[in-house]
């Protein structure tokens, strides 16, 4: 369990790791919205701290951390300013954003996951935190830029976050390291993420035109 000041640190580091790179993800959407820059700090801030927020309203982590802690809300602002500023240069990094946007799924899973059961919840509900924490700020942010949310879409990501924390879930309530609950579930997660992305993998979709 967190009883160490330095693994509470070490799910620090991993949560602001994953809002940097989900707040670039939401910048860059609101930036070919045509959004303006409020546009672009609100759907950074909603990407990158949506699925905390929502998770720890859930699990009764009140008031949540983007709230109590600066740096949760420090770390969105410079994502959107920078993808603001240099979103010619951010865009044509795209591919790469979608793997550092994996290494994000792959890291809030895990932190999601594991705080979910350091507030007591099972490991079901604790991995069902965990998905949530990963998918949360992208459903929040598809919906307020008036489309449909990607996870719905036939790709590959919600399953992979679901794993993962899956993983975290049952290691941690196992009182296993944090090192080895993080590297298990994060690899799991990040594996299926990235070959998705390189084989195109998609989730199974109906088949025939849609009955009205």
């Amino acid at each position: 369990m967190l009883s160490s000041g330095s693994s509470v640190s070490i799910l620090v580091v991993l949560d602001l790791l994953g809002i940097f790179v989900f707040a670039i993800s939401g910048a860059l959407v609101a930036v070919r919205k045509g959004l303006d820059l409020f546009g672009v700090l609100v759907l950074a801030g909603t990407t990158g701290l949506g699925g905390g927020f929502l998770r720890d309203v859930l699990i009764d982590a009140t008031p949540p951390a983007a709230l109590t802690d600066w740096r949760y809300l420090l770390v969105p602002t410079a994502a959107g300013l920078l993808t603001f500023a240099q979103h010619p240069r951010v865009g044509r990094l795209e591919p790469a954003v979608n793997v550092f946007d994996a290494f994000g799924l792959a890291l809030f899973c895990v932190t999601g996951a594991v705080k979910a059961v350091e507030y007591g919840l099972g490991p079901a509900p604790a991995a069902l935190m965990g998905m949530a924490t990963g998918i949360g700020g992208g459903v929040l942010r598809d919906l307020l830029a008036g489309r449909v949310p990607v996870i719905f879409r036939g790709t590959l990501y919600a399953t992979p976050a679901l794993a993962g924390a899956t993983v975290a879930a049952v290691l941690h309530t196992l009182d296993q390291p944090l090192w080895l609950t993080a590297l298990c579930g994060g690899l799991l997660c990040l594996g299926w993420r990235l070959l998705a992305i390189v084989r195109n993998w998609q989730a199974p979709m109906p088949r025939g035109p849609a009955s009205v």
